[in-house]
């Protein structure tokens, strides 16, 4: 039987996974565009990713919520993926890590 892992290590492996998800427009994964705000995961299964994206009415909700709950599939653990998209706080460029802000020509 499969060792029980921590949450953190589950957590761990659904960040890894969202960094495949990659934002059809920009080209770069929706982790290190910052637009995963929170991720949770309840003992029912129930995975919760609260995101953004870079501009109210985007049109890519639908496209990138399948592609997230596709990413998480492997994942045993999880049961059921609810992507929940907020616009508060805003989206800036600031939420960008390094690497985004260099693959995007920011300085």
């Amino acid at each position: 039987m499969a060792e029980k892992r921590s949450a953190e290590e589950i957590k761990d492996e659904i960040i890894d996974k969202l960094e495949d998800v990659v934002d059809p427009e920009l080209g770069i994964d929706i982790v290190n565009l910052g637009l995963v705000y929170e991720v949770n995961l309840d003992k029912d299964g129930l995975c919760q990713i609260k995101m953004t994206l870079t501009t109210i009415g985007c049109p890519l909700t639908d496209i990138l919520s399948d592609m997230v709950e596709r990413a998480l599939q492997p994942i045993p653990e999880i049961k059921q993926v609810d992507v929940k998209f907020v616009w508060e706080p805003a989206w800036t460029i600031d939420r960008m890590t390094r690497y985004a802000k260099m693959a995007l020509g920011i300085h």
